[in-house]
């Protein structure tokens, strides 16, 4: 019988210093390439041309099927499910019984019975342990991700799935479908044609702009990528490596990684033990300055990271009772930091100095773990965690999102601790120093143009 996560959290004795010292690196963006022009341009150009990102292998699709579909995910998710027709997508967000965040990602709702659940693991993951044992009526499929070192080996998923972005996208979008084609409601689904090949859109501004996400059969995804790609050069777009897309989200305000909020509690023990030790929860790593021992000190809450519109109490879902008891707390709120540039200067100034140096900071993306928890002070008091870090070529600022105490004011200028104090055996953390990095509390999304352009109703701007 293989391990369970109980088994090795059981051996492991201390969860924390388990994930702590956690060998398995950064998170990898699979199989797209790093590069495609250069980091900063691919950057530039989702704020002033136009950007395809290939979505196609960084996360798990998960499709479900059969007539309790639509319950399995309503009784396991914060959101409401009273009005979700055919052809609309919407963001899952499951909780545990103790109403901390699990992980997030995008529900479509293709045809009748019938969605798929793409995005991270740890969501994937809930949503098959529930069908598995809840006595659901319905059919899952798992398409996992694409490995992160494939090897040379073939690469195959069920789906491609692109996206068109930025303030050319709906000229290049027109011009693949041959005419005038309607700008449809935020998260609302139709098709288009590209290429002679009918296509499955989803309304989208990833980048602050009017965008599609497309997708379809994966063996279709060269040709209908070529074909957008085509004709796109006449509109400057670009077509945006691994090692830029992740960072689009420092600008836009979604932080992608907490870690799920698993690794306790009577009621999730059921969940340990299903889950294989070689799971992304049994395998993961934290990262950053923040350290305590009780592993419950890293899980936050959805208020805490922007979903409190989200939770809707007209249905019952796992953790309902106890996100009703701390509705209304003063909870923290999710912000973007923006570093002090001479701060950052002098950190990476110590590279090429004799002596200790301060944490690398990577460029574009500056996360060294699978979730990231930087201790973030005003004073000599810890009012924060610094989630998600690094550069933007359009800002000129190494930026990070946050939550921050709820009395902590826009334009406050607090401290960010980078860098580990103690050894861990995380082997993307080389022998460095802390160092205090200066930081301005900011509003999320940071950039001017994302909170402008964004539709109401997005929770960009609530």
């Amino acid at each position: 019988m293989s391990k369970s996560l109980e088994d090795l959290l059981k051996s492991a004795g201390n969860t924390v210093q388990l994930l702590r010292n956690s060998k398995i690196g950064a998170y990898i963006y699979p199989v797209v390439a790093p590069e495609f022009q250069n980091w900063r341009s691919e950057q530039r150009a989702w704020r002033e041309s136009a950007v395809l990102f290939d979505q196609s292998h960084h996360m798990v699709d998960i499709y479900i099927k059969g007539p309790d579909a639509l319950k399995l995910l309503s009784d396991t998710a914060i959101n409401s499910f009273a009005s979700f027709p055919v052809n609309r997508a919407k963001q899952y967000v499951p909780v545990s019984h103790s109403g901390h965040v699990i992980g997030d990602g995008i529900l479509f709702h293709l045809a009748q019975n019938e969605l798929v659940f793409v995005g991270r693991a740890p969501c994937a993951n809930w949503i098959r342990y529930h069908a598995a044992t809840g006595g659901y009526n319905v059919e899952i499929t798992h398409d996992d991700r694409s490995p992160s070192r494939p090897g040379g080996k073939p690469v195959n998923r069920i789906s491609y799935r692109y996206q068109i972005q930025g303030p050319n996208a709906w000229a290049i979008i027109e011009k693949l479908h041959g005419g005038k084609l309607d700008q449809l409601k935020f998260f609302n689904m139709a098709s288009m044609n590209i290429a002679g090949t009918e296509v499955r859109t989803l309304r989208h501004g990833m980048a602050g702009a009017p965008g599609l996400e497309i997708w379809g059969p994966y063996a279709d995804g060269d040709r209908i990528k070529d074909a957008i790609l085509a004709a796109g050069a006449e509109f400057g777009m670009v077509p945006v490596g691994a090692r830029a897309y992740a960072t689009n989200t420092l600008e836009s305000g979604w932080i992608p990684s907490p870690l799920p909020a698993v690794y306790s509690g009577a009621e999730m023990k059921g969940y340990r033990e299903w889950l294989p030790a070689s799971s992304y929860e049994g395998t993961g790593a934290i990262g950053g300055s923040f350290v305590s021992d009780n592993i419950e000190d890293y899980y936050v809450t959805p208020y805490e990271i922007g979903y409190g519109p989200f939770i809707k109490f007209d249905h019952d879902f796992i953790g309902r009772s106890a996100l009703e008891k701390m509705q209304n707390n003063n909870h923290r709120r999710k912000v973007t930091l923006a570093w002090n540039s001479e701060d950052v200067v002098s950190s990476f100034a110590t590279m090429f100095q004799k002596g200790d140096n301060v944490k690398y900071m990577e460029l574009p993306l500056s996360n060294y773990a699978s979730s990231s928890y930087d201790t973030v002070l005003g004073g000599d008091k810890q009012v924060g965690l610094s989630m998600f870090s690094g550069y933007s070529y359009n800002e000129r600022s190494m930026l990070s999102l946050a939550t921050v105490d709820a009395d902590v004011a826009i334009g406050t200028e607090v401290i960010l601790l980078w860098g580990e104090k103690e050894n861990t055996a995380k082997t993307t953390v080389e022998p460095s120093t802390q160092a205090r990095i200066r930081a301005r509390v900011s509003s999320v999304p940071y950039a001017e143009v994302v909170r402008g352009q964004y539709v109401e109703g997005s929770w960009r701007n609530k």
